[in-house]
This record gives structure tokens, C-alpha cells and sequence, in this order.
């Protein structure tokens, strides 16, 4: 049976209620989202942002860079997401394996991650190992140049390339990201490439040119630090400046100029794979994560699909029977966006016809818009998962630091809570005819040797 999901209300919210931010809430109403912090600025320009939540007997420590992929250049890629792996193999006076046995090793957790915009570590520790966490992030910070050398970066370097021989190259419908970025994007588009860059500017890559990024991006003037949980702020204080104060400030950093991107007509291309069925790919380029567009399209993205009786999901999975799984969402960057659909039909039915079939069903979203009960539903998911998302101590500091590196802002997921919860259903017909356009990119993936099996009029890409 189908569990309609409703919309949760500010009473509900209360009683989860998170801790919250800034300004007071109006008069008679209160604010449903409330996550306390305060910001903590050196002089160096590290920016922390302090959040007390004495739930658990647990900190989190995050620190967010503002750099990513599209802060490489042509030829020089895959350096945020192999510094990722750097950050984890010693510093000048953390020696390699320090940072687990004092995570890890004391019952906690420590991880990163690397995307277009931003590279990302945290830390969970029992609140008694705050110290040891903040002296461990600010030693990587100011001192893992002193112990990369040539052959340790030449090891991480082999298990980033064996990460994408993994993840991309030798998994089935792997590179279909990339090609898609590729195609959507024009030659040198700091969106064009994977994250994970190309084996070539791996292999060419210098260690002076790696040390060089490191250097510019890695600095307390491009961090955000976040430390949410159960501590003493005065004392938190102390620490941070007795362990990144005297670290130097980094050279002022000159942002990539993007450009909006727009694709004039369709452009249609076929990937030969080693795969037993053959798979569809719809994107369009949307908006990025500042636009006012991106809620709606990201509401738009459940109309389309995820729930059983979401438009795609019911028509082709169930009713009709033709795919065994159809899927669409947003992807928003810093800078850009894209609003993507993934087809996968059933054994004895063509790409060709499953693409028909999304764009009737697309077409008539843009001519009638959604109805009450289909926004009701895809708010209430979006919903969902922001509370679930800011329940525990990592989730809040992950929204802190994006909302501080992002916009200048912490506070800021209060402004995108409330900008998902106004969508209208004129705003989603509005973004669906807008963007998902003739202006796309359409990629078949298909069994080796079987272009046929393509979308009609598909360029075979290599």
C-alpha cells in the first residue's frame, strides 16, 4: 500500500526541533528550524562556526575548502580529489596513521570528500578528543607539505587512479558522467571534467605543481571550520587559537569566471560499454545552487520520479511496463546545474521508445503543471529530508559550512528551508518549461557492438 506522506507541520518541527540560528523569528510565530551558533574569526581569516548541542556525549569537526575540480586547470586535473587522499597520510608532526588511531582508534569516525566546488574532511570523536581533532586539522592544514615527498605522492596518486579503474572505468555505465559533462559543457569549462580527473594529468602531474595548488587553495583565508556538539565554546576558542592562530595566511585567490550554459538544439551521442542492457540518459543544464530557479527544479525532480506514483516512476515502470527504473533529479553545483533523467528499459523494448514516452510525459508537466497532491507530496519528501538531515551532529555542521562558504552565511539553510517550502505549482511549471528545453544532451549507453540499440540519430563518442 502507498503511504501518502504529509506535510509536516510546525508543531511537528518543534517537537524534533533542532538548535538554531540568528535573528529572531516573527512575532506570534515561531521558528521552526533552530540551530544555535556563533562565528569565530583569526586573524588569519579562518572562519569557525561554533553550534553547542549537549544530545550526545560527542563533537564533529569539519573543515570545508573552497576548492574542488572546477579550481583546476585543462591538463592539470584530479588535484583536489588527490589531495582527498594526501590529507590522510601524515603531516609534520602527525605521523601516518595518527589521524585514524585518534578518530577511529578512540570510537570515532573520520572521512572527505572532493566535488566540483568544495573538498570537505570531518571528524566525530567523544567529546573528550576535541583537542587532539582540532590540533590534527590544523597540522594537515599548515604542515603536510613537510612530509609529501615524491614517493608518497606518487602511492596516492596509484590508488587514485585505481579508485577510478574502480569506480569508473571498469564499472558497468561508468563514464556515463563524464562523457555527459563533456558533451554539456564547452572544451575547458571548469564543469567539463570528472572530479576524479583524467589518468594522463595524474600521471604528468608534477610535485611542485601538486605542492603549488596545495599551497594557494589549503590555506586558513579558503577554509571553514565547523566544531558542533558537546563542548565549551571559551574553550574551543582557545584551542583554535593556540593551533591555527600562527598559521599564514594564503594568497588571495582568483575565482574561476563561469559563464551560464545553454545548448541551442539536442545533441544526441552513443557510448559502446561492456554492459548487458543498454541504459538512457536525458540532461539539461539548469541553474546553480544561488539561483531562485533551484528549489522548484529540485521539487520538480519528485513530481518526475522516486515515489511509485511519481509522473515517470508510474507511467513507464509500472503501468506501461517498459523500464525497470526511471529516475530524475537536480544537480545543483556552486555555479551551474543540470536536471537529469536515467531510463532503463526492459528486455525487448528500445531506447528510442522509452525517450518518447519521458518526453510526452514532460511535455504535458509543462502544459498543465503539477497538480496539489503531487507538489503536497514532493515538498513533503524535500522536507523530510532536510529534518532527517540536520539530525545529527555532522549534518548540521556540513549546512553551517556551506552555508558560510557558499554565501557568507551559516544561517543559510534557513533561507533555502523556506525557500522549498514556497514552491508553487506555477513555480515548477514554470522552471519544467524554462529548462527541460530541445537544448539537452542524450546519451545510450549500449552493449558493445550494438549501436543500433541507440536513441535514433546518435554520434558514436569514444
Amino acid at each position: 500500500m502507498q503511504t501518502t506522506i504529509q506535510p509536516i507541520t510546525s508543531a511537528v518541527v518543534l517537537l524534533l526541533t533542532v538548535i538554531a540560528a540568528g535573528r529572531p523569528a516573527a512575532q506570534g510565530k515561531p521558528d521552526p528550524i533552530r540551530i544555535p551558533f556563533e562565528v569565530y574569526t583569526l586573524p588569519n581569516g579562518l572562519t569557525s562556526i561554533l553550534s553547542v548541542d549537549k544530545s550526545t556525549p560527542t563533537v564533529t569537526v569539519s573543515a570545508w575548502y573552497h576548492v574542488g575540480s572546477k579550481n583546476e586547470l585543462p591538463g592539470r586535473t584530479g588535484f583536489a580529489h588527490l589531495f582527498e587522499h594526501v590529507m590522510f597520510t601524515g603531516s609534520g608532526h602527525a605521523a601516518y596513521g595518527e589521524h585514524d588511531r585518534l578518530t577511529n582508534g578512540v570510537g570515532g569516525s573520520n572521512n572527505g570528500t572532493t566535488d566540483n566546488d568544495r573538498t570537505y574532511y570531518f571528524e566525530t570523536v567523544p567529546s573528550n578528543y576535541l583537542e587532539s581533532t582540532l590540533w590534527l586539522e590544523a597540522d594537515r592544514m599548515g604542515f603536510l607539505l613537510d612530509k609529501l615527498d615524491l614517493a608518497k605522492l606518487n602511492a596516492q596518486r596509484d590508488i587514485v587512479k585505481n579508485e577510478r579503474r574502480q569506480g569508473v572505468d571498469n564499472v558497468p555505465y561508468g563514464r556515463a558522467r563524464e562523457i555527459i559533462s563533456a558533451t554539456l559543457y564547452p572544451k575547458g569549462h571548469p564543469y567539463s571534467w570528472d572530479v576524479i580527473g583524467s589518468m594522463d594529468d595524474l600521471s604528468a602531474a608534477s610535485e611542485e605543481d601538486v605542492k603549488s595548488f596545495f599551497r594557494l587553495y589549503y590555506a586558513p583565508n579558503n577554509a571553514f571550520l565547523a566544531i558542533v556538539g558537546d563542548f565549551d565554546p571559551a574553550q574551543a576558542k582557545a584551542w583554535l587559537g593556540k593551533y591555527f592562530g600562527d598559521l599564514p595566511k594564503g594568497n588571495a585567490i582568483v575565482r574561476p569566471k563561469i559563464a551560464a550554459v545553454t545548448l541551442e538544439a539536442e545533441r544526441r551521442i552513443v557510448y559502446e560499454d561492456r554492459v548487458p542492457l543498454p541504459r538512457l540518459y536525458i540532461t539539461w543544464p539548469t541553474a546553480g545552487l544561488k539561483s531562485a530557479d533551484e528549489p522548484a527544479l529540485s521539487i520538480l525532480g519528485s513530481i518526475l520520479s522516486g515515489s511509485r506514483t511519481a509522473r515517470l516512476t508510474k507511467a513507464l515502470v509500472y503501468d506501461e511496463q517498459v523500464a525497470t527504473q526511471a529516475s530524475s533529479g537536480q544537480s545543483s553545483s556552486e555555479d551551474a546545474g543540470e536536471f537529469g533523467m536515467t531510463l532503463s528499459p526492459r528486455p525487448g523494448y528500445a531506447l528510442n521508445d522509452l525517450l518518447s514516452a519521458a518526453d510526452t510525459i514532460v511535455e504535458r508537466l509543462k502544459t498543465e503543471g503539477p497538480t496539489a497532491d503531487e507538489l503536497q507530496k514532493a515538498t513533503a519528501n524535500r522536507e523530510l529530508a532536510f529534518l532527517n538531515g540536520i539530525q545529527s551532529n555532522l549534518g548540521k555542521a556540513r549546512l553551517l559550512t556551506e552555508g558560510a562558504g557558499y554565501y557568507g552565511d551559516p544561517g543559510n539553510f534557513k533561507k533555502d528551508y523556506q525557500a522549498t517550502l514556497a514552491v508553487t505549482a506555477a513555480d515548477v511549471k514554470r522552471v519544467a518549461n524554462k529548462y527541460l528545453t530541445k537544448g539537452r544532451v542524450v546519451l545510450s549507453v549500449v552493449p558493445a557492438g550494438k549501436t543500433d540499440l541507440a536513441a535514433r540519430g546518435s554520434e558514436v563518442v569514444r
